[in-house]
């Protein structure tokens, strides 16, 4: 389970350093956009009230999301120490729990979760922003469904 806190400490670290470095020093709030490598990146201030993609953001889920976050936290926490897993699952929920707690101190303190990175392509302009913590949640939760557990799938045995 050390591997579960420390993903998630460095995980949650990064993100609300680079928020804070990005929306607070670079004035980002104010400013709303700084052209980084225009179009590939670009930081554009965006308050997410909703989910991903500001689903939802029309009502006021502040205190719901809130709570979701903690709930699969807390869930994938007592999962993992019920069930054990590999050290690529460890990392995985990690990743997954750091970026849902950054994301929970920005709707604490902010009301909304503070999304600044935007990248577009190929002449496809991107109008959604996310943030390091976006990053982790979707590449921890894919590790947690598609890395292995290191467990024994039912009706194998395995070598002595």
């Amino acid at each position: 389970m050390r591997l579960v806190f420390w993903a998630g400490f460095w995980t949650f670290l990064l993100d609300q350093a680079t928020k804070y470095i990005v929306v607070h020093m670079m004035n980002l709030m104010t400013r709303q956009e700084i052209d980084i490598a225009a179009p590939f990146l670009v930081f554009q201030m965006a308050w997410n009230r909703g989910v991903n993609f500001g689903i939802g953001a029309g009502a006021d889920m502040r205190w719901v999301l809130i709570g979701v976050a903690l709930a699969i936290s807390a869930a994938v926490l007592v999962w993992l120490w019920r069930a054990g897993g590999t050290k690529w699952t460890y990392i995985s929920a990690g990743l997954l729990i750091g970026g849902a707690l950054g994301n929970v101190v920005d709707r604490v303190l902010y009301g909304a979760v503070a999304d600044f990175i935007n990248m577009s392509c190929c002449g496809i302009n991107n109008p959604f922003s996310f943030n390091v913590a976006d990053v982790a949640i979707f590449a921890g939760a894919i590790g947690l469904a598609l890395l292995p557990d290191g467990r024994t799938p039912p009706g194998k045995k395995t070598k002595a």
